[in-house]
């Protein structure tokens, strides 16, 4: 039996898959991500790192770049509005053995955006070429950038785009929407589409993938060569696997939430691990209808034993029939 061919490659860097998990602050930490790339996910990206944390504080941010090497092929984020500092820091991380080398240019929060990095970049076109320029002619490692659609006043993606290829970019990764969609409205698969037509290097489509006909959905509208799924993962790690929630197995769910609590108290200790697991719990028990003191009262500090028992019985009481539709 021959061994399937690459879905695509980043430079010389082949990819087998075409739905991968995006990388999200806060979320795809190592015990998640890990977990969607066991289900499927084709490639596995690291929360987003400042540059400047990368040089300075670098012990305070080198958990977010721990990975195992069946996750390859690994992405690392960094981001940073100084081509200089992301140079320094990106071949520090290098160092760390990623297979590829990312640049935030999408990320919508005020405290980052207002001041230059993240969708920031995207109002300063000569900047995200220096970047480019100057990583690309010194790693050793592809360059890749994950976008959106720039901002209501200024919607650059096609010339970012553009800029990212001409400077040695490798891929583009496009979320379809701007700065002040945040993570609202619906994204424009038109302008994904526009993006894929400009570029010969591969480009990844992200926005309102929620479900798994969404997947087809998006590649035949766009062209792109993989889709990148966020929000809708949490709820749904399986859509990795290409299977929506109804489709899993209330048992399946119950055995894969148990090895993600594992995962993070492997990773962060007992007690951090079930804090930080909450959120994922929540999403897991569908429990965003509850209210919040009945959320803080199923998820208050307990033995992890014993919080596993509660999620147990919460999902024998709780059922999972039907379909179950993430918000996205």
């Amino acid at each position: 039996m021959t061994d399937p061919a690459p879905t695509f490659f980043v430079g010389n860097l082949p990819v087998y898959g075409d739905v991968i998990l995006a990388p999200m602050d806060g979320y795809s930490d190592w015990p998640f991500r890990s977990l969607c790339r066991s289900l499927g996910s084709a490639m596995s990206y690291t929360e987003f790192v400042k540059a400047e944390f990368v040089l300075r504080k670098f012990r305070h941010v080198k958990t977010k770049l721990t990975y195992t090497e069946a996750e390859r092929p690994v992405v690392f984020q960094l981001y940073g509005d100084d081509p200089d500092e992301m140079l320094e820091a990106a071949l520090v991380a290098q160092d760390l053995g990623p297979d590829i080398i990312d640049i935030n240019m999408g990320c919508p929060a005020k405290n980052i955006a207002t001041k230059g990095s993240g969708v920031g970049l995207m109002r300063a076109p000569l900047v995200v070429a220096r970047i480019f320029r100057k990583l690309s002619g010194r790693l050793s490692v592809p360059l890749t950038g994950k976008m959106r659609l720039g901002w209501d006043d200024c919607r650059s993606y096609k010339l970012i785009a553009r800029i990212v290829e001409e400077n040695g970019g490798k891929l583009v990764a496009i979320h379809g929407r701007t700065k002040q969609q945040g993570y609202g409205g619906s994204a424009d698969w038109d302008a994904i589409a526009e993006v894929k037509s400009l570029l010969k290097i591969p480009v990844i489509g992200n926005g309102d993938v929620k479900r798994v006909e969404d997947i087809q959905r998006i590649k035949a509208h766009t062209g792109c060569d993989a889709v990148m799924i966020g929000r809708a993962a949490v709820t749904n790690p399986w859509i990795f696997a290409r299977l929506n929630r109804e489709q899993v197995p209330p048992e399946q769910q119950r055995e894969t939430m148990h090895l993600h609590l594992e995962k993070n108290i492997q990773f962060y200790g007992a007690e951090d691990g079930q804090r930080l697991f909450r959120k994922y719990a929540i999403s897991y028990l569908l429990l965003k209808n509850l209210d919040r003191e009945m959320r803080k009262d199923i998820l208050r500090k307990r033995p992890t034993s014993e919080f596993m028992s509660v999620l147990d019985e919460l999902y024998a009481s709780l059922g999972f029939e039907g379909e179950q539709t993430p918000r996205g």
